[in-house]
């Protein structure tokens, strides 16, 4: 699996969330059995650049190859200026966000907004393309299936960014008007991959092996993008690619091994973000862990009341180390959706 001249380590990938895909959260991603990792969102807006969020989004410090920074905005200029500035700090590869559904993103017509005017859509990729290309960084876009469910255009507008020089195109199964409702569907991501020469992910409900490996039949995706399943259960990656090899589960992690993981992730995470900011925005990665966890509600409500990251560490430690000892292994993750419909 290449993007570009890029060799990938699998066919494997964590979706970019914006608030969740940072610089730790990649790196736990891929030393769980992603192959590849993109950041969240960056903006075109210069004005904005020097901001501490954009400046945590930039930070590429030890961050092990490929780098892979999502941009978004409406103007073409603009964003290939965006592009530069990205690779200047360390990006190897340009992602252009045409996918997210978030309203404050749409109501500026950036992110899946961008599918509702083609001409735009496609002056913003050729502008990316042409910065990136002269230094060598390839360019993939990330899109939804259309607009809404009369305006599915993804095929005409992955087939024309394939022609302006896009290297990988990534599908979420749904359109914009659905945002994260309802369930994802793998026609058109089929059709995508059928009308291109470049690699093709599909994206969107891959949530157990059994599912990756249905998507992977029904749509001929070269890869496949995994989002909100790898939250909190970040060894999904390692499991999906345990089942696509071997064709059985891999025994659940440990209770002590995600306790070493999150332990270890929460420092990065903290080192990252800094004391204030780092213990809040910690709480929903520590709430994802305990989803399904005896006692973890419970446990969840008394750590949201935790104002030091110290504190917040031990706490979380003590209370898996508790677990271990009467629970020695995860529960199994049940799947959202067990079949593709």
């Amino acid at each position: 699996m290449r993007i570009g001249h890029i060799k990938l380590a699998n066919r494997l990938f964590a979706a970019p969330m914006a608030g969740v895909t940072d610089r730790p959260f990649r790196q736990l991603c891929k030393r769980l059995g992603a192959g590849y990792a993109v950041s969240e969102m960056v903006t075109s807006r210069k004005d904005l650049w020097s901001s501490l969020k954009t400046s945590r989004r930039a930070d590429h410090d030890g961050e092990t190859d490929p780098i892979a920074v999502q941009i978004a905005g409406t103007d073409a200029a603009m964003m290939g200026e965006a592009a530069a500035y990205n690779v200047d700090r360390g990006a190897q590869i340009i992602d252009i966000n045409m996918g997210c559904p978030a309203k404050k993103v749409c109501s500026k017509w950036a992110g899946s907004a961008l599918m509702k005017d083609e001409t735009l859509a496609l002056e913003i990729v050729e502008a990316v393309v042409a910065a990136c290309a002269p230094r060598n960084v390839p360019v993939t876009l990330k899109m939804r299936t259309g607009w809404c469910a009369s305006e599915k255009n993804a095929v005409r507008l992955a087939r024309a960014a394939e022609s302006a020089g896009i290297a990988m195109v990534a599908v979420h199964g749904r359109t914009r008007e659905q945002g994260y409702t309802g369930q994802a569907e793998y026609e058109t991501v089929a059709a995508v991959k059928r009308a291109l020469g470049i690699p093709v992910v599909a994206n969107g409900d891959i949530d157990s092996p059994q599912k990756a490996r249905e998507v992977f039949a029904a749509t001929g995706a070269d890869a496949i993008m995994i989002g909100r399943a790898a939250q909190g259960r970040p060894w999904i990656f390692g499991e999906i690619a345990h089942f696509l090899e071997t064709g059985e589960e891999a025994p659940p992690p440990r209770v002590a091994d995600v306790r070493r993981w999150l332990v270890e992730h929460l420092g990065d995470h903290y080192s990252l973000h800094g004391e204030f900011a780092g213990v809040r925005s910690a709480r929903k990665h520590i709430g994802w862990t305990l989803r399904g966890l005896p006692g973890g509600d419970a446990f969840r409500d008394e750590m949201n009341a935790i104002d030091t990251c110290d504190e917040q560490l031990k706490a979380v430690g003590d209370w898996f180390d508790a677990l271990a000892d009467k629970e020695p292994l995860m529960p199994r993750a049940t799947a959202r959706i067990s079949a593709i419909h």
